[in-house]
């Protein structure tokens, strides 16, 4: 993999930084080394760590900007003489961080006022059996569209009692797709359809949300929530675990409309209720105060970018880089995804063993593992697929750089060039 030269760069977003920030960033083949100086009137501190390039699937990259910001409010959280971890969740203060973080996402998402933004937690996975618990009408079926294994959770639960139908499903193609408008089959009457709309193991996602006239849709936007612009309206809820996009683990956001949290039979034990956690606006019980904080960081973050317009770009850039490098490798590299379905979160490849075949006919799960290998060593983790599934996978959320896609393909090129 050929060096990347030094550079130096001043703060760079708008997260609080002032004049007495400075960052100085130097790359090489095998890490990237952070160096910052934060020096204030009072005290002067040089702090060198060494940081990789993180493609985990989750939890993931975060910005250096808003860790920076979280470590320099860390212990005074804006001279309330106390980190938020420390404060009441009943406080004025925390009130603000909360009210902050609901409402830069509703900027950003473009979230109507008849949807309610809530907090909760549990990870996406609780979602699974909880939007049923709440959304689901007597005698009428919940329809699932199948893509994967986020999906087969969600049937999991479902078939623990509730009415549903698989309304479409890409098993048979080894879910290397979503479905086609034409395999869908709805059913009129149904409670809603619940699908995903980015699956992290698969490497697919849908560009393209179908059509489900009135039937309102349950979506698990767990890995690419405020990936790109999207219209909200178009779901009847969204849920997503935070910690891809939008910050740590600990979060779990849900997007619903109102009047279908209404559904809920009063007689749900209160805590799992969403009409419960919408009239507390969160707050019912003590919520994951610090990951909801670092929510609304992101949000700044995501408005230094340009919003999701500019994040998106951003997105497409990075994707495009790592595709064209797979699909221009002359088969020693293959993602199996068609490319209508490719997922711009997470390139999912297989790689060529050394005798030359393709890696579509002939992957060589010790080339992968020499793979990660040498690519940890380079100071690129994450790069091994699921378990279940093998092969490669490289996760490239909002806070993953250009400059670290830019460093992973060049050690793919110089992996080929070495055994191909």
């Amino acid at each position: 993999m050929s060096e990347l030269q030094p550079r130096s760069t001043r703060c760079h977003d708008i997260l609080g930084c002032s004049g007495e920030g400075v960052v100085r960033i130097a790359y090489n083949t095998r890490r990237h080394r952070e160096e910052f100086q934060i020096v204030s009137s009072s005290t002067a501190s040089a702090t060198s760590v060494n940081r990789v390039f993180n493609f985990n699937a989750g939890p993931s990259a975060l910005p250096l900007s808003v860790l920076e910001r979280i470590r320099e409010e860390l212990l005074d959280w804006r001279g309330s003489g106390m980190s938020v971890m420390e404060m009441s969740h009943r406080s004025p203060e925390f009130e603000s961080i909360n009210a902050a973080a609901e409402t830069g996402l509703r900027k950003h998402l473009a979230i109507p006022d008849d949807y309610a933004v809530i907090f909760l937690q549990g990870g996406g996975s609780t979602q699974f059996t909880l939007a049923p618990m709440n959304l689901c009408l007597p005698g009428k079926p919940v329809d699932l569209l199948h893509t994967g294994t986020w999906t087969a959770k969600a049937l999991t639960e479902l078939k623990k009692g509730i009415a549903h139908r698989i309304a479409a499903t890409t098993e048979p193609v080894k879910f290397t797709r979503v479905p086609r408008k034409d395999e869908i089959s709805l059913s009129p009457d149904a409670s809603y359809v619940h699908l995903c709309t980015n699956n992290t193991i698969e490497g697919t996602q849908y560009h393209a949300i179908p059509e489900t006239a009135e039937v309102p849709i349950v979506a698990d936007m767990s890995s690419d929530i405020a990936s790109r612009p999207f219209d909200v309206k178009k779901f009847g809820l969204i849920f997503a675990g935070a910690q891809k996009n939008l910050g740590p683990s600990g979060v779990t956001l849900v997007i619903v409309r109102k009047d279908l949290a209404e559904r809920a039979d009063k007689n749900l034990p209160t805590i799992f209720q969403y009409r419960t956690h919408i009239k507390e606006k969160s707050l019912y019980h003590t919520p994951p105060t610090f990951a909801i904080y670092i929510v609304g960081l992101m949000t700044e973050w995501i408005e230094s970018h340009g919003g999701l317009a500019g994040i998106q770009k951003r997105n497409e850039t990075k994707a495009k880089l790592l595709y064209d490098t797979i699909d221009s490798s002359n088969g020693f590299y293959h993602c199996p995804v068609e490319k209508d379905s490719r997922s711009l979160m997470n390139v999912v490849f297989r790689v060529a063993g050394i005798n030359g075949q393709s890696a579509a006919t002939n992957p060589d799960e010790a080339s992968e593992k020499e793979f990660g290998k040498q690519a940890a060593a380079a100071g690129l983790v994450g790069t091994p697929g699921h378990r279940s599934v093998g092969g490669m996978r490289v996760s490239l959320y909002n806070a993953v750089e250009p400059a670290a896609v830019e460093a992973l393909t060049s050690f793919m090129r110089d992996f080929q060039r070495k055994r191909g």
